[in-house]
């Protein structure tokens, strides 16, 4: 099986390593593309104003300046078209990626990248829960257990275009309950806050901020189970069409 790595933390990583040591107990046929600097965030942004360049970083190793979508790009079209991978994965991200977070993530977006392009294609993340944690976050979880929820997933039936997001709570590997397969969840992160700087120069810059409001996650979603203890593996597709307001729209055009 070939596997192709990406991320949208950087090639330098911890939880790139992570994936890599992962990746390693299912296939020794690896090729890494990350970005060469940390593109949380992103989403599915390409780099279309100018062009990206990249540096080998060892062998199968490539270090791409440019997002997470332009690391499977250029894997596809350059580092691997001769021989395309078979899986994708993308991670290990340091942060949960849940509910929402799906459609700002790069790490994310990277698997959805894959996807379309027909390769069964899984995203990864390790949550944690205190902030300011930099370098410090723990994956004790996510390398005890990513092989146990990736191997499942290796032969399992999957509709086409579709990809996988998998979270690994907070907890220590030896507690957590299991592995669970759960909708998307919703928060409520309510409105954005600038936090507003001056420069040594005088000039204003701002950092966004984002905050959460109160809620209670719905039954059965990543946002629930990941907190009850569960590592949460939930099925996307990019078909963002709503099928009911579809019909409804035909009732007023037609």
């Amino acid at each position: 099986m070939r596997i192709l790595l990406t991320n949208d933390d950087g090639i330098h990583a911890r939880g790139l390593a992570v994936l890599e040591r992962i990746a390693r107990t299912i296939s020794d046929d690896i090729t890494v593309v990350a970005p060469a600097e940390e593109q949380s965030g992103k989403s599915r942004s390409l780099t279309l104003t100018e062009p990206f360049r990249v540096r080998r970083a060892g062998d199968n190793r490539y270090a791409v300046r440019g997002t997470p979508t332009d690391c499977v790009m250029f894997a596809l079209g350059e580092a691997m078209k001769d021989s395309p991978p078979d899986l994708v994965l993308s991670g290990v991200n340091r942060g949960g990626n849940l509910g929402e977070d799906v459609s700002y993530s790069g790490t994310v977006s990277a698997a959805m990248e894959g996807a379309l392009a027909g390769i069964r294609s899984i995203a990864l993340s390790q949550r944690y829960e205190r902030t300011g944690m930099g370098d410090q976050v723990p994956f004790d979880t996510a390398e005890a257990w990513g092989e146990r929820a990736l191997r499942p997933l290796l032969d399992a039936p999957w509709a086409p275009r579709t990809l996988v997001n998998i979270n690994f709570p907070s907890i220590p590997a030896d507690v957590v309950k299991g592995i669970k397969p759960v909708a998307q969840g919703l928060r409520d992160y309510g409105r954005a806050g600038l936090d507003k700087r001056v420069d040594p120069r005088g000039f204003p810059y701002y950092w966004l901020a984002m905050s959460r409001l109160p809620h209670t996650p719905d039954p059965e979603t990543d946002l629930e189970a990941i907190e009850q203890g569960w590592i949460t593996v939930t099925p996307l597709h990019l078909d963002l069409t709503h099928r009911n307001s579809l019909e409804s729209l035909k009732s007023v055009y037609c």
